[in-house]
């Protein structure tokens, strides 16, 4: 929002328009200009442009869930638990968390009474005391140093491909969404 913040004011004659739905949308057929995607969800025939930086996720549960629940030493632990899912809107199945260490890829399906397609009703359910969220480090932060959440298996949480702007070849771009793309595009 902040590159926005700067973008708009220069181009009071552009208008965006941003729908949020965290499905994979197909960008062509709902005759959308673009689209953003992590690194890793991109179609290969797009042009993408970088615009966030590589992060990662954390599982987070509450100190009166730890009271009652040993905290996992390793991600194969989690079947032991209460945790907290994610359905996917579009297909509609349940994320499988993701973990790594030692270059070992490690997906677990986690088990509990609770799933969201909404990550931060995953996290003020994980700050209640019901269960494990695994959502990403960035909004946890704030949490963890509060001391309303505790961090488990750090170690095994991998990073990420950022976030990236994508929209199909044409021939000729507006020349607003020419300043779109460049005004978003991360800066390395």
């Amino acid at each position: 929002m902040a590159k926005l913040k700067k973008l708009l004011p220069k181009y009071p004659d552009i208008k965006v328009e941003l729908m949020l739905d965290n499905g994979l949308t197909d960008i062509v057929t709902e005759r959308y200009d673009a689209g953003v995607r992590m690194g890793e969800q991109l179609a290969k025939d797009m042009i993408s442009a970088r615009i966030g930086p590589d992060f990662r996720f954390a599982v987070v549960g509450a100190k009166s869930y730890f009271a009652t629940h040993p905290e996992p030493e390793k991600p194969q632990d989690l079947v032991h638990h209460t945790c907290i899912n994610y359905r996917f809107p579009t297909s509609g199945g349940l994320w499988a968390w993701e973990f790594e260490k030692s270059g070992r890829d490690i997906k677990i399906h986690v088990e509990g009474q609770l799933a969201f397609n909404y990550i931060f009703h995953a996290l003020d359910a994980a700050q209640a005391g019901l269960g494990l969220a695994y959502v990403p480090e960035e909004i946890a932060q704030p949490h963890i140093a509060k001391g309303r959440l505790k961090r488990v298996l750090e170690k095994w949480c991998p990073f990420w491909d950022g976030y990236y702007l994508y929209y199909p070849s044409r021939r000729q771009s507006s020349p607003a969404f020419v300043v779109l793309v460049e005004a978003l595009r991360q800066r390395e």
